[in-house]
């Protein structure tokens, strides 16, 4: 998920199924040979599958498999990060009043908001 590109490749994917030239005009200044590579390595990772419509020559429409659309919340907080910190991008909107929604973890077990002083940090290395 690193490799530059690809969170925009999955953000572009979101709402549903694109073609090369829509995927390439989309997202603008990606060479049409790099956004080959990452869909083909999107697609390795079991997060992208590409179904063909054409067979002379062979042209795909690309789309999300399952496991890549969980990645809409956690896209959907970064974009509210971008936002709130002035990097460009929206955060989600409440549909009830309207107001930018804030990205925090949440107990599923409890049923309760987490504030980070109470979760246990993760090690990256």
């Amino acid at each position: 998920m690193g490799d530059r590109w690809k969170l925009l490749i999955i953000a572009s994917l979101l709402d549903g199924p694109r073609r090369f030239g829509d995927l390439e005009a989309q997202l603008g200044d990606i060479a049409p040979n790099v956004l080959s590579a990452r869909l083909r390595a999107l697609e390795d990772d079991g997060l992208v599958v590409a179904r063909p419509y054409q067979e002379r020559p062979p042209r795909y429409t690309y789309e999300l498999t399952e496991t890549a659309r969980g990645l809409t919340r956690p896209l959907d907080m970064l974009a509210g990060w971008a936002a709130a910190s002035g990097r460009g991008g929206h955060a989600p909107l409440h549909r009830d009043c309207g107001t930018e929604l804030e990205a925090g973890w949440y107990c599923a077990t409890c049923e309760r908001p987490v504030s980070e002083t109470e979760a246990e940090e993760l090690d990256f290395a």
